[in-house]
């Protein structure tokens, strides 16, 4: 157990990266300091697992104290703040982006939350689903990341993704999912060149850039990347906040990996 967990610890360039952070939304109470680093270690731990929280080695710490700091740093905007952080230092590229959206199957354990429809949890041809939609930059890192229930269209998801506080594309790629007139004319109104495959329904047919387009693997892959994280490529948590933490805190640690290679 020792050598399998001391695998998977932060290395200290990690730790110290994440420390500013948390020292910044910690709350003073008096009371004595958390092992912070052992914490995260912890809920890094659950999120590739996928383990039930009651699961977590004892190494970590107790369980239930591991899980009320994810939530209070959860609720407190952590991993948001990081990932905006992240994306203003525009140390990748950004010119161009991507967005697309998967649908991941919802554990039953999943239900039951208060205000359930709120929570980014539906129906689909997959059954009890959540949909995550994700907006990724030209490193095929990403950007940002928001759910809804599992039948919400992709056009829904635009809207979520693509507020214009980040860093503007001037070209943004995406499948004829995202083929309409509203979001054409959204990217034309921000001066970005949206390179979408028509669909068949289309009277005014639109030129696509082919070689630019079979650059939307990246955002393919960072899927991948993401549901190699079990917490992220099942839906175990009631809460959409919980759920989207965990989609936020691995899209931090592929950041991290990016600009350590």
């Amino acid at each position: 157990m020792e050598t399998s967990l001391a695998r998977y610890l932060m290395s200290d360039e990690e730790w110290a990266f994440h420390e500013c952070f948390i020292l910044a939304v910690r709350a003073p109470n008096g009371r004595k300091p958390t092992d912070h680093r052992l914490v995260l270690d912890g809920i890094f731990w659950i999120a590739r697992t996928g383990s039930p929280w009651r699961d977590l080695p004892a190494e970590f710490g107790r369980w239930s104290s591991v899980y009320r700091q994810f939530r209070r740093w959860t609720l407190a905007g952590l991993w948001e703040q990081i990932l905006e952080a992240l994306n203003e230092s525009r140390i990748v590229p950004n010119a161009l982006q991507m967005i697309d959206s998967t649908v991941v199957r919802a554990h039953h354990q999943a239900a039951g939350a208060k205000g359930t429809p709120r929570q980014g949890l539906g129906r689909s041809r997959g059954g009890f689903t959540t949909k995550i939609h994700l907006r990724v930059n030209g490193a095929g890192l990403p950007m940002r990341s928001d759910i809804t229930p599992g039948q919400t269209s992709d056009y829904r998801g635009f809207d979520l993704v693509m507020d214009d506080n980040l860093p503007a594309p001037a070209v943004l790629i995406a499948d004829r999912g995202y083929d309409s007139d509203k979001v054409r004319k959204t990217m034309e109104a921000r001066n970005v060149v949206p390179v979408i495959p028509m669909r068949k329904s289309r009277r005014l047919r639109v030129v696509v850039d082919r070689a630019l387009y079979r650059l939307r693997n990246l955002v393919e892959r960072c899927f991948n990347k993401l549901k190699n994280a079990r917490r992220v490529a099942t839906r175990y948590d009631k809460t959409a906040k919980s759920y989207l933490g965990f989609v936020d805190i691995t899209s931090i640690r592929l950041w991290i990996r990016h600009l350590s290679t």
